[in-house]
Formats: structure tokens, sequence, C-alpha cells
């Protein structure tokens, strides 16, 4: 008999004690003031929470993003990386809509006799 049949079986639910939201959302508060410090959302900082619930964050910066996760028994991993494709894209469509409405105003005061 090995030393593994003599060890009592754990249900899962015995096993993993899962933290409560309030919790984790505590957690990874101070995560993120630990990382990037207690005044991170001010303006001058240039942090901005892209996204977040309880048990993350998405926060961006220039061309950096740095995700926070909690885990269920409260453990935090951070990851730190370049924005996506899809944010890029994302943003080559918002200048582009910007510069094509502001020329659409333009044309319409002239038009309009005011240029």
């Amino acid at each position: 008999m090995s030393e593994h049949d003599t060890e009592q079986p754990t249900t899962p639910a015995e096993a993993v004690e899962p933290i409560e939201p309030q919790e984790a959302e505590r957690i990874l508060q101070q995560a993120i003031r630990k990382r990037l410090g207690d005044d991170w959302d001010d303006e001058e900082t240039g942090w901005r929470l892209v996204s977040s619930h309880a048990y993350m964050a998405r926060l961006t910066r220039g061309r950096r993003n740095i995700d926070f996760y909690v885990d269920l028994l409260g453990e935090v991993t951070i990851e730190e990386k370049e924005i996506s494709p899809a944010q890029e894209t994302g943003r080559l469509f918002a200048w582009m809509l910007l510069l094509g409405s502001l020329l659409i105003a333009l044309a319409l005061a002239r038009i309009a006799g005011l240029l």
C-alpha cells in the first residue's frame, strides 16, 4: 500500500475557499497602488482605467497596458504589455473620425460663408 492510499480525499469545496468580490476589489486596489503609486488615477500621471471588475483591472498609458488579475484565492498577477492591434486600430479610426469631422465642419462653414 502506498502513502497516497492512506490520505483522506478532499472535495474541491473543502480544498478551496474563494474570496468575496469585495475582498478581491480591495486586494486589486492595493496592488495597483503598490505598482503605480497612490496618485495613479490623477490626470497628470496619464494612466486610464480601461476596464475593470472586482477581480480584474486594465490600465493604459500611451502604448502600454498593465493588467491586474486577482484569483479566487486572493493572489495577484500583473501583466505588462504593448497595446493590442485592436486598440491601435481603434485609435486610428478615432483620429480619422476626428479629422473627417473637422473637414466637414470647415466645408460647411465655408458654404455658409463664415470662412
